[in-house]
C-alpha cells in the first residue's frame, strides 16, 4: 500500500448506510423548523393583523435570500472537504433565528429572522446531497430518497407534536423549547461526520493540488450550457414554487376556511408528509431502475390533478383524503430531481450542482408565496390552488423536453 493510499480520506471508500440514517435525521430537523412555522402562521398572522400578501411575503423573503446564497453556498461546500461540519453549522444557524422569533413583536423583526434562516438553510442541501451522491454512487436514488424521507419525517412530526403543544402553551414558549432538538442533532453530526473529508473521493484535489476560484469557475462554467441540467432546473423552479406556496396557504385555508383548530391543522400537515414515507423510496427506486423522466412526469401529472380536486372540493370532508394523495405524489418527485441533476455533473461539482438547483428552486419559492397571497387577497384562498396547479403543469411540460436516459 502506498503512503497516499494509506492516508486517503474515508470518502474514497463506499459509504456506510449509517451515514444515510444520520444525515437523513439531520435533514429532518432542517424541515422540522419551517414545518413548525407553517403551523404558527395563522396564529402569528392573527396576532399581528397580517394580510395574506404580508404572510406570503414572510416566506418569500426567506426564499429570496436562499436564491442569492444557494450558489455561493454550493461553492463553499465544494471548496471545503469537511461537509459534516457544514451540516452541523447549518442546523445551528437554522434553529437559532426561529428561537429569536419568540422575542419578536413586529412584522419587520419577523422578516429579519426569516432572512437569517434563508442563509443558514442553504448550507445543508449542497453539503448533504453531494455527500450522499459521492458515498453511494450506485444507489444514489435510494440514498437520496431516504434523505428526502428524513425531511418528510421532520415535516410530519413537527406539526403533529407542535399542534399538541399549542393546545397547552403559547406559540412563543413553543419556539423556545423547539431549539433543543436542532442543537442535539448538530452535536451528533459534528461528532460522527466532523472528521470525514471528501476531497480525495471527489477527484478534484489530487495530491497537493489546491482549490482556486479560477480553476473552479473553469470547471463549473460548462454546467450552464448543459441542456439536461437547465431543463431539470427550470422544471424544479415551477415544482418547488408550487410546493412552497402550498405549505404557506394550506394551513391558512384549513384554519380560516375549514375551521380547523391548531391540532387539526397539525394533523393535516402530518398526513401530507407521512404518506411520502412510502412514495419517496418507491419513486427513488423506480427511477434508479426505469427512467427518471417517466417517474417524474407521472408524479407531476397526478399532483396537478389532486390540487385541482382540492380547489373544487370546497368544505368537503374529502379534503383530508386529498391532502394525503397530494403528499404521496408531490413528494415522490423530490429524490428523482436530486438524483437526476447529480447525474448531469462530475462528482467534484456535486455541491455546486445542488447549490444551483436549490438556488433556482428558491427563486420560484421567493415568488410564489407572495403571488399566492395577492391572489388570495384579490379573490379567495381557494383560487390560490388553481395557481398551484398551473405551476405543476408548467413543470411537467418542461420535463417532457428533458433527454431521456433509460436506467
Amino acid at each position: 500500500m502506498t503512503t497516499s493510499a494509506a492516508t486517503a480520506p474515508v470518502a474514497a471508500a463506499p459509504g456506510n448506510f449509517r451515514e444515510v440514517w444520520l444525515i437523513s435525521l439531520g435533514h429532518g430537523l432542517t424541515h422540522w423548523y419551517p414545518a413548525t412555522f407553517y403551523l404558527l402562521l395563522p396564529i402569528i398572522g392573527k396576532e399581528l393583523g397580517l394580510s395574506y400578501t404580508e404572510i406570503g411575503l414572510i416566506m418569500s423573503a426567506q426564499y429570496a435570500v436562499g436564491a442569492v446564497t444557494n450558489i455561493p453556498g454550493g461553492i463553499l461546500v465544494d471548496a471545503v472537504g469537511y461537509k459534516g461540519r457544514l451540516m452541523a453549522l447549518s442546523l445551528f444557524w437554522i434553529g437559532v433565528p426561529y428561537f429569536l422569533m419568540a422575542f419578536t413583536s413586529s412584522y419587520w423583526m419577523l422578516l429579519a429572522c426569516m432572512v437569517l434562516i434563508g442563509v443558514g438553510n442553504n448550507l445543508w442541501h449542497p453539503a448533504a446531497i453531494s455527500t450522499l451522491g459521492q458515498r453511494f454512487p450506485a444507489r444514489k436514488g435510494l440514498a437520496l430518497s431516504f434523505h428526502g424521507m428524513g425531511g418528510n419525517l421532520g415535516e410530519a412530526l413537527a406539526p403533529l407534536l407542535v399542534g399538541a403543544l399549542l393546545a397547552v402553551y403559547s406559540w412563543r414558549t413553543v419556539v423556545v423549547v423547539n431549539l433543543l432538538p436542532g442543537v442535539v442533532m448538530a452535536i451528533a453530526i459534528l461528532a460522527y461526520l466532523g472528521t470525514m473529508n471528501l476531497d480525495a473521493g471527489s477527484g478534484r484535489k489530487p495530491g497537493a493540488q489546491r482549490w482556486t476560484l479560477a480553476g473552479y469557475l473553469a470547471e463549473v462554467r460548462p454546467l450552464f450550457g448543459d441542456r439536461t441540467l437547465m431543463l431539470i432546473a427550470a422544471s424544479s423552479f415551477f415544482r418547488t414554487a408550487a410546493q412552497s406556496a402550498l405549505l404557506t396557504f394550506l394551513p391558512l385555508y384549513l384554519a380560516h376556511n375549514m375551521g380547523y383548530s391548531p391540532t387539526g391543522v397539525g394533523f393535516a400537515l402530518f398526513l401530507l408528509q407521512a404518506v411520502a414515507f412510502a412514495s419517496a423510496p418507491l419513486a427513488g427506486y423506480a427511477s434508479d431502475r426505469l427512467s427518471r423522466k417517466r417517474v417524474m412526469s407521472a408524479a407531476l401529472s397526478m399532483t396537478a390533478l389532486v390540487i385541482v380536486l382540492m380547489a373544487l372540493a370546497g368544505r368537503s370532508p374529502w379534503v383530508i383524503a386529498l391532502i394525503a394523495l397530494l403528499g404521496f405524489f408531490m413528494y415522490a418527485t423530490r429524490p428523482v430531481i436530486q438524483a437526476w441533476s447529480l447525474e448531469a455533473a462530475p462528482a467534484a461539482l456535486g455541491g455546486s450542482v445542488v447549490g444551483m438547483m436549490f438556488g433556482v428552486q428558491a427563486m420560484g419559492s421567493a415568488i410564489s408565496p407572495w403571488a399566492g397571497g395577492l391572489i388570495a387577497d384579490a379573490y379567495d384562498l381557494a383560487a390560490t390552488f388553481y395557481f398551484l396547479a398551473a405551476l405543476i403543469v408548467a413543470a411537467n411540460v418542461l420535463v417532457m423536453f428533458v433527454p431521456d436516459k433509460p436506467r
